[in-house]
């Protein structure tokens, strides 16, 4: 499945955009795993990163499929 990282996230993994295999049936969990074990930098990302599959907001408990897209979203600050 393809991962997407975003701001900070990319920043730290050295990329926007990685393959990642993981075995199914999956979560959210199990992706965040599999890129902190595999992707240089990624072992900053946090534990439980805010996360959307198919550009729907998910928690980590959410089901993913072959084909997913799964994005990694840092927290958003402003004022």
């Amino acid at each position: 499945m393809t991962v997407r990282f975003f701001a900070r996230y990319a920043e730290l993994v050295g990329r926007e955009e990685a393959a990642v295999f993981v075995a199914l049936p999956a979560t959210v969990a199990d992706v965040v795993r599999r890129v902190r074990e595999e992707l240089p930098g990624a072992r900053q990302l946090p534990e439980r990163p805010l996360a959307a599959v198919n550009l729907k907001h998910v928690k980590l408990d959410a089901r993913v499929g072959d084909g997913d897209e799964v994005a990694f979203l840092p927290p958003v600050a402003g004022g």
